[in-house]
């Protein structure tokens, strides 16, 4: 027996090695771990229980039979992470390039499979070359299973995917179809077809980061939505996300109480709206007050930066918050706002999250560049998804809140559950300014002095349609309230909505214009 079992430990130290000590110092040399490294930062230490581990490919063609490949470029398995259920599975760059073949496909469907099963997270940690050309269809069947298991799985647990390294062709897809992708700077890079068969075809000169890097898809395409500066950060953010997720959409999110009162005052928010409309100020500046120890994490942090979406916590629990931000394009709505609020939404939705809105918005970005993006379609996702929500939704107008815009970032009449409004409130068709000079236009042409006229007009206007009093009284605020006190009422709506049921028609699945 003991012969048996150090062959045992033989063979397992074989796997253990991965693609070899050259393959590792390569690895390293880029500023890489290792896929078992990886791991290792990831779950909580003694708690990973490895699958698989002597799983072998059976492909015999050009030369395969000759090449041994531990684990088949993958490791895959389950443990703790922050002390709970997680499944994951580490693509390992070191064999074989952590291509994909049958078995490596087999290994990373089975963690899925049992993570579903069982109501637990996934996280794969991606780093490889793509598909394995010497299997051919086999590989391509891989992928496919894969994909199928994303879409099945996705609002039942939380799937994250980071780039650990190259993520090429249709590997980009999994990644793509999880709830969360994080990237690293310099070593990450995602693109459906290289810098080469680009240029091959186009002409184009192009490097790997300009393409695909961290920069490429954080702040231009959105393809990710988180970046760090190097693997252990990244590793250190996909554990902070964890702690703001369920295991599932069935159950609720553990309390984090940091012993933050509910009815903490923020005097500072009481001066905090300029007293021009035309000076913009920083709407972290509103959060930060509000939430639990000032911490929020941010999603989508470079990307559609006039939209603000980050998950926080208030009195202990996780909220998704959603707010226009002053600072950038005066908060405007356009097209990369609407699809990153609206996924957020909908992430938050799944997972039983409550969404909490700030709204400082002048209207939806106008220009003939945004009309041919499609600004009306895009629009529509951020109008549906709020209005399919069924989590408490609490909105707070901090200042302007005009025309379509205002109805978009989850009024009254789009299924928001309280609706508070500080007295800088400004609700209306549009701006006091452009609303005079429409409806008065005769009167302030045929004035003396138009300039004091139109002034006049802009004054009466404010006194009967702006500020947050007419909407007020109409029952379409529920409150007006004083900016300091904001987390207090805040509190109350979320602990007011805690037990909410809301169903939708019977449906196999709404339309979302996409």
């Amino acid at each position: 027996m003991s012969d048996l079992i150090n062959g045992f430990y033989e063979k397992l130290s074989a796997v253990y090695q991965g693609g070899g000590e050259k393959a590792v110092a390569a690895q390293h040399g880029k500023g890489k771990y290792t896929a078992r490294e990886r791991l290792g930062l990831l779950f909580d230490p003694g708690t990973f229980v490895e699958l698989d581990t002597f799983a072998k490919h059976r492909c015999t063609d050009f030369g395969m039979e000759t090449k041994a490949a531990p684990g088949d470029g993958v490791i895959t398995g389950f443990g703790k992470v922050n002390g709970r259920l997680t499944y994951a599975y580490a693509q390992d760059f070191t064999v074989l390039g952590g291509s994909l073949g049958e078995t490596h496909a087999a290994k990373i469907v089975k963690v899925q499979d049992y993570a579903l099963k069982n109501r637990a997270p996934i996280v794969g940690l991606m780093d490889s070359g793509g598909a394995r050309i010497q299997e051919g269809v086999n590989a391509l069947v891989g992928f496919g299973d894969i994909f199928y298991r994303n879409t099945i799985s996705s609002g039942v647990i939380p799937q994250i995917s980071a780039i650990m390294g190259p993520c090429a062709g249709g590997a980009v897809y999994s990644p793509a179809i999880a709830d969360f992708i994080m990237m690293v700077d310099n070593t990450s890079h995602m693109f459906i077809t290289g810098p080469d068969v680009i240029k091959s075809v186009t002409g184009e000169n192009i490097t790997f980061e300009a393409l695909g890097g961290t920069s490429a898809h954080c702040n231009v395409s959105g393809v990710s939505h988180f970046r760090s500066p190097d693997e252990r950060q990244c590793i250190e953010k996909i554990k902070e996300l964890l702690a703001f997720l369920p295991q599932s959409n069935s159950v609720s999110v553990p309390d984090a109480d940091f012993g933050d009162a509910a009815e903490r005052v923020a005097p500072e928010l009481n001066s905090i709206i300029p007293d021009t409309a035309r000076r913009a100020y920083d709407m972290y500046d509103v959060i930060r007050p509000i939430v639990d120890n000032g911490y929020f994490l941010e999603v989508h942090e470079g990307f559609a930066r006039n939209m603000i979406t980050c998950f926080a916590r208030i009195m202990g629990k996780t909220v998704g918050i959603i707010a226009n931000q002053p600072k950038v394009m005066a908060g405007c709505i356009d097209v990369n706002a609407s699809d990153k609020a609206a996924r957020f939404i909908r992430t938050c939705d799944a997972f039983n999250i409550p969404v909490v809105n700030f709204v400082d918005v002048p209207g939806f970005l106008p220009g003939t560049s945004q009309e041919h993006q499609g600004i009306i379609r895009h629009g529509a996702k951020l109008l549906f998804a709020y209005s399919e929500a069924t989590v408490p939704k609490v909105t707070i107008v901090t200042r302007k809140a005009y025309g379509g815009a205002y109805v978009a970032m989850c009024c009254r009449s789009l299924g928001a559950d309280m609706v508070y409004a500080w007295p800088s409130a400004e609700i209306a068709v549009m701006g006091a300014e452009g609303a005079a000079n429409i409806v008065f236009k005769k009167e302030i042409a045929a004035a003396e002095d138009a300039q004091a006229k139109r002034l006049e007009k802009v004054e009466e206007y404010k006194a009967r349609f702006s500020g947050p009093y007419p909407a007020a009284e109409r029952g379409y605020i529920d409150e007006v309230i004083e900016p300091a006190r904001t987390r207090s009422y805040i509190s109350i709506a979320l602990e007011a909505g805690k037990e909410k049921q809301q169903s939708l028609p019977a449906k196999k699945h709404g339309n979302i214009p996409l």
